[in-house]
């Protein structure tokens, strides 16, 4: 298992280390847009906790987090205006999903039409 390395981009995006584009925030979640967007909304979703991966989250966040987070990700997605229209959740896992950064986030894309679409991150 991966361990958390507290200095993964996400991490100093959370301690305010390097700025983004915050779309939402509350005290479990902080969503902001993809500074590579594969779709017209790219938001991506971060927990506030240290977790690697789904499976980590999934595993060692609390009940009032798991609940906060899921929250917060339909929030973003109204806030983004894409849940009349739809939109696709993604969340990589590990190396061969292309996974690039080591803390558990789930993508928000929509706007367009969004056939054959893998985001990376």
């Amino acid at each position: 298992m991966i361990t958390y390395d507290s200095n993964n981009i996400f991490a100093k995006i959370l301690r305010g280390e390097i700025p983004c584009d915050k779309v939402y925030e509350d005290d479990f979640a902080l969503a902001f847009r993809d500074i590579n967007p594969q779709a017209r909304i790219h938001t991506l979703v971060i927990p506030k906790g240290a977790y690697v991966s789904f499976d980590d989250f999934a595993t060692k966040a609390s009940d009032a987090e798991l609940g906060g987070f899921a929250r917060a990700v339909q929030a973003v997605a109204a806030l983004e205006g894409v849940t009349e229209s739809g939109y696709r959740l993604i969340a990589n896992h590990g190396k061969h999903s292309q996974q690039e950064v080591p803390h558990y986030h789930v993508h928000i894309l929509g706007g367009e039409s969004l056939p054959g679409l893998i985001a990376k991150t």
